[in-house]
C-alpha cells in the first residue's frame, strides 16, 4: 500500500475527511503524522495544514469525534481537536505561507516536510524528506533552521533517538554551530522536548545525542558538570559516567520489575504508569531522578584520610535540582518529586547493615520518604547496580544484601502508597484533652510515636494508644 492509501485507512483521517467535508480539499495532512504512516505506525496524531480556518476545522472534528477543541497558539494559529479519552488529538493551523510548499519550506525536518492532500492524491515532497525516512536521516529543511526555532535544537535529539535515526552529518555541524541558541526557548517548551527524550524509546542515545550535538552544557549544565568528578574505589566511573549508568540500571529495572519488585511488579508497574505532573508518569520522573540524583557532587567533594567524599550531596542535590526546575518551569509537584529522590537516595544504603528490618525503621524510612518512598527505593536499586568498583559496598554480597532490602520495602512502600498511613487510633484533640496539654511539638511527637507504634503493630486500641502516651511522658 503506497503512503496515501495508509492515510486513508487510518480511522482518524476518515474522521477528519467526514468532518471538513469541502473545506478538506485545502487541507493537508503533514508533519509527524505523515511520517507515523511511512513508519507503518497508527496514526493517532493527526497535524493539518489549512487554507481555511483552523478554529472552524478544529472544532467540526471534535463535533465529529465527540471531543473538544480548544486553541493551542494563537501565535501559530494553531487548534486543536481531542478525543474525550485522548486516544487521538488533531491540531489544525493555518498554512505559513501562500502555498503548501511553503509551508513545508518553514518546517524543520525533511522526514516532516511531506504533505498529503487530506481529500486524497500524491505526496508534496519537495525536499525529500520520504528518501531521508528510508535511509533513516534526520536532515533539516533549512540552513538557517536552527536559528529560526531553537527548540529545533532539542527535537533533533529526541526524533533522532525514538526513532532511530541517523543525524546527517551537515546538521550535526549546524547544530553544534548554533547549540548555544537551545537555552533560548522557554523553559516549559525546553522541559517538554527532555521529557519526551528521557522517557522516550532510548533515552540513552538521546543523552548522548545531546552530546554529539553540543546541547547538554547549554539546556543542562548541572550535569555537564560531573564529567571528570572522580569517585572512591566503590565507583569504576566518574559522576558523569556513573549517572549514565544509573539511567542504563534504571531501564534496565523497569524492563525486569519481576527481578527487582518480586511479587509486587505488577503493583509496581502501575505505579509507576501513574501520571504524576507537567504530562509526565512517575516512571519518566524516575528517569529524571536518575539522572539529578548526584548532582550535588561535584560542590561538595572533598578528601579525607586520602579518601573521596561527598558529604552532604544529597541536600546540596536537592537545592540544585530545584533551580534546574525553576529554570525548565516545572511544576511545583514534579520539583518537590524530583527533590525527594535526590534528597532520599542514600537513605536505603545507610539501612542494610540493619537488615531484615523491624516494622519500626520501616515505618520511619516510609515517613521520612513519602511521597516517593517506593520510587526512591527503586533509584537505589539502579544506583547500586551502577557501583562496580573494588571498594566493600561494590562487592556481589553488598549489591545482593542491598536488592534484598529492596524488594522487602519496596512491598512496604507500594501498600503505603495505596492505603496510606494507618488509621488513627484517635485525634490530635482528642489526645490533648485526655493528657491536658496544649498543641505543639510535644502533641506532634505523641501523635507520631502512636502512629509508628500501630504500624509496628504494638498498639491497636484507643486504649493502648492512651496508655502509651502516657508512658511516652513518664
Amino acid at each position: 500500500m503506497n503512503l496515501s492509501g495508509k492515510l486513508a485507512a487510518a480511522p482518524l483521517v476518515a474522521l477528519a475527511r467526514r468532518a471538513l467535508g469541502e473545506d478538506g480539499a485545502v487541507a493537508w495532512i503533514a508533519g509527524g503524522a505523515v511520517r507515523d504512516a511511512a513508519l507503518g505506525r497508527e496514526v493517532t496524531d493527526l497535524d493539518l495544514a489549512l487554507a481555511g480556518d483552523p478554529e472552524r476545522a478544529a472544532k467540526a472534528v471534535a463535533r465529529e469525534g465527540g471531543g473538544h477543541a480548544f486553541e493551542l497558539s494563537a501565535e501559530f494559529a494553531t487548534w486543536r481537536a481531542v478525543a474525550p479519552d485522548r486516544s487521538w488529538q488533531v491540531d489544525a493551523t493555518a498554512l505559513r505561507g501562500e502555498t503548501i510548499e511553503a509551508d513545508l519550506a518553514a518546517r524543520d525536518f525533511t522526514l516532516g516536510a511531506v504533505a498529503v492532500p487530506l481529500a486524497g492524491g500524491e505526496p508534496i515532497d519537495p525536499f525529500g524528506g520520504l528518501g531521508d525516512l528510508e535511509r533513516r536521516l534526520l536532515r533539516v529543511v533549512a540552513e538557517g533552521g536552527f536559528r529560526a526555532d531553537p527548540l529545533r535544537l532539542l527535537r533533533a535529539a529526541r526524533l533522532a533517538a525514538d526513532l532511530g535515526l541517523t543525524v546527517d552529518p551537515g546538521t550535526i555541524a549546524l547544530a553544534r554551530a548554533d547549540a548555544s541558541l537551545a537555552a533560548e526557548p522557554a523553559g516549559e517548551r525546553q522541559l517538554a522536548e527532555l521529557r519526551r527524550l528521557v522517557g522516550g524509546s532510548d533515552p540513552l542515545r538521546g543523552m548522548a545525542l545531546l552530546d554529539e550535538l553540543g546541547l547538554t552544557a547549554v539546556v543542562l549544565p548541572e550535569l555537564d558538570a560531573l564529567r571528570g568528578v572522580e569517585q572512591g574505589p566503590n565507583h569504576h566511573l566518574d559522576v558523569h559516567g556513573h549517572t549514565l549508568a544509573v539511567l542504563e540500571q534504571t531501564l534496565e529495572v523497569e524492563s525486569d520489575l519481576e527481578r527487582f519488585a518480586g511479587e509486587r511488579a505488577t503493583e509496581t508497574r502501575d505505579l509507576l504508569d501513574e501520571p504524576l505532573a507537567d504530562e509526565m508518569s512517575r516512571g519518566t520522573a524516575l528517569r529524571f531522578g536518575a539522572l539529578l540524583h548526584d548532582i550535588g557532587k561535584p560542590a561538595t567533594r572533598g578528601e579525607r584520610d586520602g579518601y573521596v567524599t561527598f558529604i552532604g550531596h544529597d541536600s546540596v542535590g536537592a537545592d540544585i535540582v530545584a533551580g534546574i526546575c525553576r529554570r525548565l518551569r516545572a511544576s511545583s509537584r514534579l520539583t518537590r518529586h524530583l527533590q525527594g529522590l535526590t534528597l532520599h537516595h542514600l537513605r536505603l544504603g545507610f539501612l542494610v547493615h540493619e537488615a531484615p528490618l523491624p516494622p519500626r525503621r520501616i515505618h520511619e524510612y516510609l515517613r521520612a520518604t513519602e511521597p516517593v518512598a517506593a520510587d526512591v527505593t527503586l533509584l537505589t536499586v539502579a544506583d547500586r547496580l551502577s557501583a562496580r568498583g573494588s571498594g566493600p559496598f561494590a562487592t556481589e554480597e553488598a549489591i545482593e544484601a542491598h536488592l534484598a532490602l529492596a524488594r522487602q520495602m519496596l512491598a512496604a512502600a507500594i501498600d503505603w502508597h495505596r492505603l496510606g498511613p494507618p488509621e488513627p487510633l484517635l485525634r490530635g484533640d482528642e489526645l490533648a484533652t485526655e493528657l491536658g496539654i496544649a498543641p505543639g511539638p510535644e502533641l506532634g511527637d505523641l501523635l507520631a510515636e502512636i502512629e509508628a507504634a500501630q504500624y509496628a503493630g504494638e498498639v491497636g486500641t484507643r486504649e493502648e494508644a492512651l496508655d502509651r502516651a502516657r508512658r511516652v511522658r513518664g
